[in-house]
C-alpha cells in the first residue's frame, strides 16, 4: 500500500530519534493502521500528503461508531498527531492536517490499588514448593518494594544490582536509566533466588545477565507476570481487577500516604511530568479529609 514506505520511516524515527520502547512504537504503528483501514474501508486511495483534516475528523468519527470509549480514541488520536507532525518534520508536508484535531474529554482515571494486607495475602498464597513459586514471591516483592513496570521487571540485570548501596539500576522507558531503591527484605529474596534457585537452570544464551528466568532459562514474558497475579488473586478471592501495575499503583500511594515526597516518588517512578505521579495523591487526601473531620473540634458531632 502506498502508506507502507511513510509508516516505515516513521517506525525508524521513534525507534532512533524518539529512542521508544518496542511497545510504544507498536502502539503508534497500530493507530496508523487504524487510520489505513478507515481509507480502505471508504475506499480513498490517498497518500499522506493528501489527507486533510476533514478526512481525519471522518476518521475519528468511524473510530466513535466503532465503539471505543473516549480514553482509547484519544490514545489514537495521539499517534495520528505524532505521525503527521513527523512527516512535517520531515517536510513531506507543508500543512500539519492533525493539529487542529480535537481530542475527546475524558477524565484522569484512578489507578486500582492495594492495601498492605491484600498485597500480603498475595504473597502469601504462594506455593513455595516449587522453583518456580520461589521465584513469583521474589517477582512481587520486587515489584512492590520498587514500584517497577512489568517490563523493567522481565528485563532486570544482574549486571544493574546494586545491593551494597541499596539501589538498583532501572532502563525505563526512552531507554532512560534511573537509580530506584530497593527495601532489604527484595534484596534478601533476590540473592537467594539467584544462589539457590536461578543458578540449577540451564540458561538460554544472551540470558545469562537476566535476573528473573523461566523453567526452559529464557526471560519470562509480561503475559507470564500477568498470569501468575491474576491466578494469585482468583486463589485468595480477591475481587479487584489487578495487574503487575496494581503493584506500582500500590507503591506509589503507600509512599505518598506515608508522606513521601512527591519529587522523589516521581523519580523512583520515572514518570517526566510530576502531573503523571500527581495522580497517586488521591488516597492521601482522603486520608488528610478523614482526619480532619475526625479530630477537628468544629467538625465533630456534639
Amino acid at each position: 500500500m502506498i502508506w507502507q514506505n511513510y509508516i516505515k520511516n516513521f517506525n525508524s524515527f521513534l525507534k532512533l530519534e524518539k529512542s521508544l520502547s518496542a511497545n510504544s512504537i507498536s502502539a503508534y504503528i497500530h493507530d496508523i493502521d487504524k487510520l489505513t483501514q478507515f481509507l480502505e474501508s471508504k475506499q480513498l486511495k490517498i497518500e499522506p500528503t493528501a489527507i486533510e483534516l476533514h478526512h481525519l475528523q471522518e476518521f475519528i468519527k468511524w473510530v466513535h461508531e466503532s465503539g471505543l470509549n473516549a480514553r482509547s480514541q484519544s490514545r489514537i488520536i495521539s499517534g495520528i498527531k505524532a505521525f503527521f507532525k513527523f512527516l512535517l518534520l520531515e517536510d513531506i508536508i507543508t500543512i500539519n492536517p492533525a493539529e487542529l484535531l480535537e481530542s475527546p474529554k475524558i477524565g484522569r482515571k484512578l489507578p486500582d490499588t492495594l492495601n498492605p494486607s491484600e498485597i500480603n495475602q498475595l504473597i502469601d498464597a504462594i506455593d513455595l514448593s516449587t522453583a518456580e513459586g520461589q521465584r513469583n514471591k521474589v517477582m512481587l516483592e520486587t515489584l512492590y518494594s520498587c514500584g517497577l513496570r512489568v517490563t523493567e521487571l522481565v528485563n532486570l540485570k544482574i549486571s544493574n544490582l546494586r545491593f551494597k548501596e541499596e539501589f538498583i539500576i532501572i532502563t525505563g522507558k526512552g531507554n532512560k536509566e534511573r537509580l530506584v531503591p530497593i527495601g532489604r527484605l527484595a534484596i534478601k529474596l533476590i540473592n537467594s533466588y539467584i544462589r539457590e534457585n536461578r543458578l540449577h537452570l540451564s540458561i538460554k544464551k544472551g540470558n545469562e545477565d537476566i535476573v528473573f528466568l523461566n523453567r526452559r532459562g529464557g526471560k519470562l514474558s509480561r503475559v507470564m507476570v500477568f498470569t501468575i497475579i491474576r491466578q494469585l488473586a482468583e486463589k485468595i478471592g480477591l475481587h479487584k481487577r489487578i495487574s503487575p501495575h496494581t503493584f506500582r499503583h500500590s507503591f506509589a500511594t503507600h509512599l505518598i500516604e506515608g508522606g513521601a515526597d512527591l519529587r522523589a516518588v516521581q523519580e523512583m517512578l520515572g514518570h517526566e511530568s510530576i502531573l503523571t505521579t500527581e495522580i497517586y495523591t488521591h488516597l492521601d487526601r482522603e486520608f488528610l479529609r478523614d482526619n480532619i473531620l475526625q479530630f477537628h473540634p468544629r467538625s465533630r458531632k456534639k
